[in-house]
């Protein structure tokens, strides 16, 4: 609470300084601010070369992302500028919170633009209005029962605000949407691939092998170590199995340790831009909802999702007109659909019932389907 004071006293002062102090030179440059999680920043990605049309000759474009959202980063053009924001400190360090605020406002942008729907109006919204732009841009704000009145107070410091559709919509399709909006074009959004120019270099290193991402960051979204195994079982042995993860996530989840008691199996913590290069090598990757899975997609490695019903409608599985062929999703549907995360139903064994009612045989078929496609066609 006593942060929470001392943050909107720093917003005050920090707004009576916007609106006396003078900037040297004419606004110059274009701020976007994209405040999503590792796996939003992959597909935005995708989305990113139609905004940075937006700087004129000679202006420069930055991303400010969160610090964790911009480990997926390497995927943008090396000419774009990333900021990386820690919301944590944001929040609670009032020194930061004010040399995070000074550095936009000093560079005097142009432009200064939201790509998000979901906002918090004391973190990334307050983010874009220190930067004091000569134009702000944004998408209607989606409803946030805690914040709804500061979002909606703080409308008014949009010069330009886009309505880009219902609560549930695909996020490339509502970006789509909105970088067309913003540069008055008609483009089809674009399918969930990354041109092969902007593909980091494959790894040369690993040969036949398989990537399995079984861990999210949210327990109750991932199947059991069980599932998983019965996947690898369905993996000839002579491939390698590579599942992946954050150093911690064997210790959080120990109950899949036994899976790298298998001859072919071992455990691969690499970081998400080596990674990357891995999953263009790979002959499958199989994967939870997350970064990794979208990485994997975008870099053309033949995919399966194992995904729950809380995002349907939203990110997975992508919508049609974005759907790549390289990519089969596998979710257990339910009336609850779309909750996006929130769930309304008991836990069943840990997990989102969605999640533990999938059906595993549809998913070992298509694996086999796809291991014997590649060896027909090596």
């Amino acid at each position: 609470m006593a942060m929470a004071r001392l943050a909107r006293l720093i917003d005050g002062v920090h707004r009576l300084k916007r609106r006396v102090a003078s900037r040297a030179g004419a606004p110059s440059g274009v701020l976007i601010v994209a405040a999503g999680g590792l796996g939003d920043t992959v597909l935005f990605s995708l989305l990113l070369p139609s905004l940075t049309g937006l700087a004129v000759e000679g202006e420069s474009v930055t991303v400010l992302l969160r610090s964790d959202g911009a480990k997926t980063a390497f995927l943008f053009a090396p000419e774009v500028e990333v900021l990386s924001v820690d919301f944590d400190r944001l929040r609670r360090d009032a020194v930061y919170r004010w040399q995070q605020f000074d550095q936009l406002f000093r560079r005097n942008f142009r432009i200064a633009l939201s790509a998000d729907t979901l906002r918090h109006p004391h973190l990334d919204e307050a983010l874009l209005f220190a930067a004091a732009a000569k134009q702000t841009i944004g998408m209607e704000p989606r409803p946030w029962p805690k914040y709804d009145r500061a979002l909606q107070s703080n409308r008014h410091l949009f010069d330009r605000l886009f309505d880009s559709g219902p609560l549930h919509l695909d996020k490339v399709v509502r970006w789509s949407r909105f970088t067309n909006w913003v540069n008055g074009k008609d483009a089809s959004a674009p399918t969930v691939a990354l041109p092969a120019d902007r593909l980091p270099a494959a790894d040369a290193n690993e040969k036949d092998f398989v990537v399995i991402q079984p861990f999210s960051a949210v327990a109750a979204k991932q199947p059991s170590a069980q599932v998983f195994g019965r996947i690898i079982g369905a993996i000839p042995a002579d491939l390698t199995v590579l599942i992946t993860g954050a150093p911690g996530d064997l210790d959080k989840n120990p109950d899949f340790k036994s899976l790298l008691e298998r001859p072919n199996v071992r455990f691969d913590d690499s970081r998400l831009e080596p990674l990357f290069a891995k999953l263009r090598s790979a002959k499958l990757v199989v994967s939870v909802d997350t970064a990794v899975m979208h990485m994997a997609v975008v870099s053309g490695a033949p995919t399966i999702c194992l995904a729950s019903a809380a995002y349907v409608g939203e990110i997975v599985p992508y919508a049609d007109e974005i759907m790549p062929d390289n990519v089969t999703f596998f979710y257990h549907d339910m009336p609850c659909r779309g909750c996006l995360g929130k769930c309304s139903q008991p836990l069943e064994d840990g997990r989102f019932a969605c999640v533990e009612r999938l059906e595993i045989k549809p998913v070992l078929d298509k694996i086999l389907s796809l291991v014997s496609h590649d060896r027909a066609n090596p």
